[in-house]
């Protein structure tokens, strides 16, 4: 099942809003064939690995079929896996997960089991709702799935007291990120951010990349210029988006930003802040995005969190200390005077990332599946 996982990965950014499922075939404790669900509308995981064993000349009725997602059993852009599984003559399955969508009429390991076929579900399960996370807030939610980076030192600071920040993290880590905007729709960034940092957020990756660029979402209270010196505005305002209140979104500005080709959309208020919600679901309904990724800073990770739009959080741990009160802090714009008012996340991986320390964290509890 950890292989089946490993596969699943590489179909992340190409199978939305498909899950990502990995799947293997194993005789004699050894695995055989192996397959995953490569990109929306094409052949499942199950389906690719039974291919892979016919190129192999393998016996299927002979194995063991391991697949993280429970395999489905309902007509949609392909046939059912589960008649694939039933044709190569397989009698026992291992599945990571039962499948989550409710509108699927009779579940594939029911419909496997009125069959004869051996089904155990629940093998790394909590691995592979994980690997789902985002198939699921696609099912049940009308917004994306959003990701949240940050990097920071090893006393939680993402910038010095002047907002420096270049380079809190190593070269690894900085080449996973653009890895990560390769696979994402919008990537998220506050206005402190845009003003201090003029970043492009586009993806850069050596060697070159020929793919489609994320779009650029700023969310602010403050509206720049259209005469500013500023990357977005200049090389991709057709690509760019500001959430802003409803003053700002009606300015003189607003529109002088519209004309240049930028999109400012107003979000509703939800206390203090703006409706982050809201606005990821005008992402998905109008721009077609599915997944996202936050990059900061403070103020806008915290409201993400709080908000309950936070998905996944990818921290990035550096080996380095500042030592200062007054830097930057990884999240910021709350007033807690006990520890019974932090928010709780759960740890889902720990990997090395050069010199630093990937850390994934989910929501602690999570709306949209078993804990």
């Amino acid at each position: 099942m950890a292989r089946a996982l490993d596969l699943a990965r590489r179909g992340k950014g190409a199978t939305a809003p498909n899950p990502c499922v990995g799947a293997v075939l194993v005789r004699d404790g050894q695995v055989v064939a192996e397959g995953w669900h490569q990109r929306c509308g094409e052949a499942h995981a199950e389906v690719n690995c039974l291919a892979d064993a016919a190129s192999k000349s393998v016996d299927t009725s002979s194995c063991t079929l391991y697949v993280t997602l429970e395999p489905c059993n309902h007509h949609g852009k392909t046939p059912p896996c589960t008649l694939a599984v039933l044709a190569a003559g397989i009698k026992k399955v291992v599945v990571g997960c039962a499948d989550p969508n409710p509108r699927v009429e009779g579940g594939g390991a029911t419909f496997l089991r009125s069959k004869g076929v051996d089904v155990t579900v629940g093998v790394l399960e909590r691995e592979c709702l994980d690997m789902i996370a985002d198939f699921r807030v696609w099912q049940f939610t009308p917004r994306t799935y959003n990701i949240l980076k940050m990097a920071a030192t090893l006393d939680g600071r993402i910038a010095s007291r002047t907002g420096h920040a270049a380079w809190v993290s190593g070269p690894e880590s900085r080449a996973a990120v653009h890895e990560l905007r390769a696979r994402v729709d919008a990537v998220i960034v506050g206005g402190a951010t845009l003003r201090q940092d003029n970043p492009q957020l586009t993806v850069r990756l050596e060697g070159g990349y020929g793919g489609k660029q994320p779009l650029a979402v700023v969310v602010t209270s403050l509206l720049p210029e259209p005469s500013a010196p500023l990357a977005l505005l200049a090389r991709r305002p057709d690509q760019t988006i500001f959430w802003t209140d409803a003053l700002n979104s009606a300015s003189v500005r607003a529109e002088a930003l519209r004309d240049l080709g930028v999109r400012v959309w107003e979000l509703p208020a939800s206390g203090e802040s703006l409706d982050l919600a809201a606005g990821f679901a005008k992402l998905r309904s109008e721009a077609g995005c599915f997944t996202t990724l936050c990059e900061g800073g403070g103020r806008l990770a915290l409201s993400l969190v709080k908000q309950g739009v936070m998905d996944e959080f990818l921290y990035f741990l550096a080996p380095k200390v500042i030592g200062d009160a007054m830097a930057v802090p990884v999240f910021s714009g709350d007033c807690v005077e006990s520890m019974e008012q932090a928010v709780r996340l759960r740890l889902a991986g720990v990997r090395p990332s050069g010199q630093d320390l990937l850390l994934t964290y989910m929501p602690k509890d999570d709306p949209h599946g078993p804990a």
